[in-house]
């Protein structure tokens, strides 16, 4: 039997990088373990149940839905039987997936609010995984979860202008500006360092705007790219404190 997955590229680094940076951030425990594999097939859970809101396949569709939270609340109740407070994440994540099962519903999936949404989303499961090592929400874990909604939507901007928005002049200057503006946020907000994570997404930003790339070429790039976020952060913050 064929696993039920995501097909979105992009999506798999938001789930990890956010998580792996807020654990790093706020010290990894063996709680994490169980804590990240409840996040995997949390995630997994979500798109066939995004999927039979669309109306396609809704037996097939409930039947991993199901299975897939099924997984993920065996491996969450183990953390919260530890650390009760980790539930407040999941009830903050509801509104959010419910405005997703919404475009979902409105057949608008790929919508950039939606898009801006589902950032939001894995976000917050940084923080989880922040506040599962540190116990506490600071200006810390705020920071680094910050860093990584900025560098995501700078993925979601540049993915539109890619495929949705080619043709699209204007949003080309949206990208472009936002990527702009990225450097210098950065460089004001955190100092000069801060703006190294984020050179090589303006320099594909501007350098692969307008060439006919793949799917999976451009799923590349964006995965090179997070890798290279994800470790330049975290060089970062060790060499910062």
């Amino acid at each position: 039997m064929k696993l039920l997955l995501p097909k979105q590229h992009g999506a798999w680094a938001m789930l990890i990088v956010p998580f792996l940076l807020g654990g790093a951030a706020g010290q990894f425990t063996l709680l994490h373990i169980p804590l990240f594999a409840g996040w995997f097939f949390l995630y997994l859970a979500t798109h066939p149940l995004l999927l039979y809101m669309k109306g396609r396949k809704k037996q097939l569709h409930t039947k991993w839905g199901m299975a897939y939270l099924s997984i993920a609340g065996f491996f969450l109740l183990i953390v919260l039987l530890f650390e009760w407070r980790m539930a407040g994440f999941g009830v903050a994540m509801l509104p959010f997936f419910f405005i997703n099962m919404y475009f979902a519903k409105q057949k608008k999936d790929r919508a950039f609010t939606n898009d801006i949404i589902a950032i939001f989303v894995f976000c917050i499961g940084g923080l989880a995984s922040y506040y599962l090592g540190s116990r506490v929400l600071d200006l810390q874990g705020m920071f680094v979860m910050g860093l990584c909604f900025l560098f995501f939507l700078g993925s979601t901007f540049f993915i539109k202008s890619m495929i949705r928005e080619k043709k699209n002049r204007k949003f080309r200057w949206y990208s472009w500006g936002y990527h702009g503006g990225l450097l210098l946020l950065a460089s004001l907000v955190s100092g000069a360092m801060w703006v190294i994570p984020f050179i090589p997404s303006v320099t594909r930003a501007i350098m692969f705007y307008g060439k006919n790339l793949k799917v999976m070429q451009m799923g590349i790039i964006e995965v090179i790219n997070s890798v290279y976020f994800l470790l330049s952060i975290l060089v970062l913050m060790t060499t910062t404190g």
